[in-house]
């Protein structure tokens, strides 16, 4: 049976709750706060919940719920104020202090057995939650850990640093290709297919969560079978017909090889994503070979690139409420920034036909 601490001044409302509670719970009784506090010290670990009258001789019981919160019990266990005091102020004190419930006496049978398994019970779930969410954290640290080893392990290896290298030569090609496309559309038609370039490496850390995601080993050979991403590029352009034009250019050139391309411009992805995903195979030249490396190049506006930035970071942020209307005004937004890049495309072209 579970133990239930019940602490009144009065021995005739000690004695009947205890006859109230003696059925279904080990009653402890205590006369005043002094007397609950050691017994609480004591066996803290077996009371499952506290009666407490408010108005008692020397330490009375606001005293006790102040020390029972800074041991740090009032959120182990559960607290309900018995008094006759029948004041707001009273109530609203208690509940800022912590405590579950707030009972008015007279007592009645029915309500006292009821509000005690009520509190228990919330009590008894909050702690498992709370146990469930400390063993989940556990497992995540002992996961962050090995991830950590891994990523150490990745970094010490001569091949991985020469992977990486190699990585870089591919992202630093197709970089150039690009460049050299943008100055001639420069002097050709005196304005610029893109805006920018954004280029990233893979982290070993990434690359250790998504091989074992995958169920592929941690080997560089298995980087280099397996992930076409680890290299990658971002490139802005201003309106979408410059990012067809350019894509087209790149992967026309007789050295380049098109393994993959995903059309999210074409066929936008469910949430409003837009963008146009191309994996290219690049020859790097080193000192001693020539070599073909994966890379990934994204083509986006600027439209499509800063929509993209919002959504990836409210992906992350936590306890947002209202998910399901995030959504859809993204998807509200993604819809009105094609509706733009369309239209700001057409004006371009009246302006051009305009200067012919």
């Amino acid at each position: 049976m579970q133990k239930i601490l019940v602490v009144d001044d009065a021995a005739i409302n000690r004695d009947l709750l205890y006859e109230m509670l003696k059925s279904d719970y080990q009653v402890e009784l205590a006369e005043d706060g002094g007397e609950a506090l050691a017994k609480l010290q004591r066996e803290w670990k077996e009371i499952a919940a506290v009666l407490l009258d408010l108005h008692m001789p020397g330490m009375d019981g606001f005293q006790v719920i102040q020390d029972i919160r800074r041991r740090g019990l009032i959120r182990k266990i559960p607290v309900l104020v018995i008094t006759s005091e029948d004041t707001a102020e009273a109530e609203s004190r208690c509940l800022e202090l912590g405590v579950s419930d707030f009972i008015h006496k007279p007592f009645e049978r029915t309500v006292i057995r009821s509000r005690v398994r009520k509190a228990m019970g919330l009590f008894s779930h909050r702690n498992r939650l709370e146990q469930t969410v400390e063993k989940q954290a556990e497992a995540l640290k002992k996961q962050d850990h090995i991830i950590q080893v891994q990523e150490e392990k990745l970094k010490a290896e001569k091949a991985f640093e020469r992977l990486m290298l190699e990585y870089q030569a591919a992202i630093m090609e197709v970089e150039t290709r690009l460049k050299v496309l943008n100055a001639e559309f420069s002097q050709e038609y005196n304005r610029n297919p893109f805006e920018s370039i954004k280029s990233r490496l893979k982290t070993p850390k990434s690359i250790y969560e998504k091989l074992e995601r995958k169920g592929y080993p941690v080997t560089v050979e298995s980087i280099r079978e397996h992930l076409r991403d680890v290299a990658g590029l971002r490139v802005i352009c201003s309106f979408p017909d410059d990012i067809y034009r350019l894509a087209e250019l790149l992967i026309q050139q007789d050295d380049i090889i098109l393994l993959r391309s995903k059309d999210y411009i074409k066929n936008p992805k469910s949430n409003g994503y837009r963008s146009l995903h191309l994996i290219l195979s690049v020859p790097i030249f080193l000192s001693n070979e020539k070599k073909y490396m994966n890379a990934e190049v994204q083509f986006r506006t600027i439209a499509m690139d800063f929509w993209a930035s919002v959504d990836h970071k409210l992906k992350y942020k936590k306890d947002i409420d209202n998910t399901e209307e995030i959504v859809r005004l993204l998807k509200a937004c993604a819809d009105s920034i094609e509706a733009l890049d369309y239209q700001m495309q057409e004006i371009r072209n009246k302006i051009d036909s305009a200067k012919a």
